[in-house]
C-alpha cells in the first residue's frame, strides 16, 4: 500500500508540474502548435512520468483514492503559480491547500491494498463507447469552445483513461501480448488521447488553476462512482462517512483554490504581455517545441 500512495502523491506532482509547462506554451503558442512546442514537451514528459505513476497505484488502490490524491495537483498549480507571477494567493487559500492535504491523508487511512476485479463485458463495451463519444467531442469543441468545455472533455477522457487502468490486469508471466490484447487498452488509449488535447487547448482558454479545478472534480467524482460500481472498489469499514467527508473537502478545496484574486488576475492578463513572460517557467528552450 505504501508504494501505491508514494506513487499516487508523485503523480500529483509531476501532473502538477506539468500543467504549469503545458500553461506557458499556451501563453506563447496556439492551436497544435501549443502541443508540440518545447515547453509542452516538458510537460508532457511530465505528464507520461505521472501517468505510469498512477498505474502503479492503481494496482493496489481504488479508484477514488488514487483520483482525489490527484487534487494535490491543484495545489501544486496554485502555489507554482504564485511562484512564477510573484502575486501572492489569500491567507484562506494556503489554509485550503493544507485542508486538501488533510483530506487526502483520511482517503489514505480509509481505503486499504484493494486490487481491481475483472469488469463485465457490459462495461468494457461503455468505457469503449464513452470514449469514442468524448473524442468526437474533443474534435467539435477544439476550435470554438469554450475554456470550461474543454476542460470539463479532458476531465471525462481522463476519467474514462483512469477506469479503464483501473480494470486492466498486468501478469508477467503472460507477457506484454496479454496486455495488449486487453479491450480496456482501446479506452485507456483513446480517452487518454482525446482529454490531453482538451488540456491543453482548454489552458489557451482558461487560467490554469481553473482547467485544473474542472476537470480534477470530473476525475474524482466519476472514477469514484465507477470504482464502487463496477470494479469492486471498497472502503474500509467504519471509515465511510470519513472518507466521504474528505472526498467532499477536496472538492471544496478546487473551488477555494481557482477563486483566489491574484489567480484571477493572473488569468484575466492579456495574451503577449510581460507580466505573462514572467509566468512562464524559466527554461532553456532548444531550437524548435509542441
Amino acid at each position: 500500500m505504501i508504494i501505491g500512495l508514494s506513487a499516487a502523491l508523485g503523480a500529483a506532482l509531476c501532473y502538477g508540474c506539468g500543467t504549469l509547462f503545458q500553461a506557458a506554451a499556451a501563453r506563447r503558442v496556439h492551436g497544435l502548435a501549443a502541443a508540440v512546442s518545447p515547453l509542452a514537451i516538458v510537460g508532457w514528459i511530465l505528464d507520461a512520468a505521472a501517468w505510469l505513476l498512477t498505474l502503479v497505484a492503481f494496482q493496489s488502490l481504488p479508484l477514488f483514492v488514487v483520483q482525489a490524491i490527484m487534487t494535490g495537483q491543484l495545489v501544486v498549480v496554485v502555489l507554482g503559480d504564485w511562484l512564477l507571477t510573484r502575486r501572492r494567493p489569500r491567507s484562506l487559500t494556503l489554509a485550503m491547500a493544507g485542508t486538501v492535504m488533510a483530506g487526502l491523508a483520511v482517503l489514505a487511512f480509509g481505503s486499504g491494498e484493494q486490487p481491481a476485479k475483472v469488469p463485465a463485458t457490459p462495461v468494457v463495451i461503455g468505457l469503449m463507447v464513452a470514449a469514442g463519444l468524448v473524442a468526437l467531442g474533443v474534435v467539435a469543441a477544439y476550435r470554438r469552445g469554450s475554456g470550461w468545455l474543454l476542460s470539463a472533455l479532458a476531465g471525462l477522457g481522463y476519467s474514462l483513461a483512469a477506469i479503464s487502468a483501473r480494470g486492466l490486469h498486468f501478469d508477467l508471466d503472460k507477457g506484454l501480448k496479454a496486455l495488449i490484447a486487453q479491450p480496456l487498452l482501446i479506452s485507456l488509449v483513446i480517452g487518454g488521447v482525446a482529454g490531453a488535447l482538451a488540456y491543453v487547448r482548454s489552458l489557451e482558454r482558461a487560467g490554469a488553476p481553473t482547467v485544473a479545478a474542472v476537470s480534477g472534480v470530473i476525475e474524482v467524482v466519476l472514477p469514484g462512482i465507477a470504482g464502487l460500481a463496477f470494479l469492486g472498489d471498497l472502503v474500509r469499514p467504519g471509515w465511510q462517512v470519513p472518507d466521504l467527508l474528505a472526498v467532499l473537502v477536496c472538492l471544496a478545496g478546487c473551488v477555494v483554490l481557482t477563486r483566489d484574486p491574484a489567480v484571477a488576475q493572473s488569468e484575466g492578463t492579456p495574451s503577449g504581455t510581460a507580466a505573462e513572460a514572467a509566468a512562464a517557467p524559466t527554461v532553456t528552450e532548444p531550437a524548435g517545441k509542441v
